[in-house]
């Protein structure tokens, strides 16, 4: 039996045939697909308070204005196309990493989301071609109950410029540097956990249920 995968392939295939390779059917059809996709999530911005403190934690004491500036500036990730699982997570400010560098960026984003399902975090895939550009913790794991968090549920990224060729990243304030996609998941049958949240990151590390 072909998977719906194949079969939506063979579909595009199709469509494409019916239309002579015309753009609109394809395009109307895509459209149609995403309305009955499930909406789990919504993205926000973190408090200005929330914002200042993460970003002074990174870079250091700022001129007065500066951070108010970033923050007013912060998008809310989006995908960039109707087809595009991954949403991008934009730069609030300019970054520059030399080979070996790591940096964290407070991003100013927290996101909502129905239980059981997680947002996972990867960074954007041509800047890991280009520059080995990596995550610290590989992936990043962002559960539906650290938006609950004392920190309001703000996201960093923790990036390393791992480049064995010399080269050095430069993000440009608004650029896409990592992506986030959705992903639901089930429990054990035994599992009994009730332990709530309180913290940041790996504030659950260590934890018993």
């Amino acid at each position: 039996m072909e998977s719906t995968r194949e079969q939506s392939v063979y579909e595009l295939a199709e469509l494409l045939r019916i239309s002579g390779n015309s753009v609109r059917p394809v395009r109307d059809a895509v459209l149609e697909g995403v309305k009955g996709m499930k909406r789990v999530a919504k993205f926000e911005k973190v408090s200005l308070e929330q914002f200042m403190e993460g970003w002074t934690d990174t870079f250091g004491t700022q001129r007065p204005g500066v951070i108010e500036q970033i923050y007013d500036g912060i998008c809310l990730p989006k995908r960039a196309t109707s087809g595009s699982a991954g949403y991008d997570f934009f730069a609030p400010a300019a970054i520059i990493l030399k080979p070996g560098e790591t940096v964290k960026i407070p991003t100013g984003v927290r996101v909502w989301m129905e239980p059981e399902w997680v947002l996972k975090c990867y960074p954007r895939s041509g800047l890991g071609f280009k520059y080995r550009l990596q995550l610290n913790n590989t992936v990043g794991i962002i559960d539906s109950d650290y938006y609950y968090s004392d920190n309001e549920g703000h996201i960093f990224a923790k990036l390393t410029n791992d480049s064995r060729e010399g080269k050095t990243v430069e993000i440009k304030a608004g650029d896409g540097f990592m992506q986030g996609i959705f992903t639901e998941y089930g429990i054990t049958l035994d599992d009994c956990t009730q332990s709530i949240r309180n913290g940041g990151f790996g504030s659950t590390t260590g934890q018993n249920g």
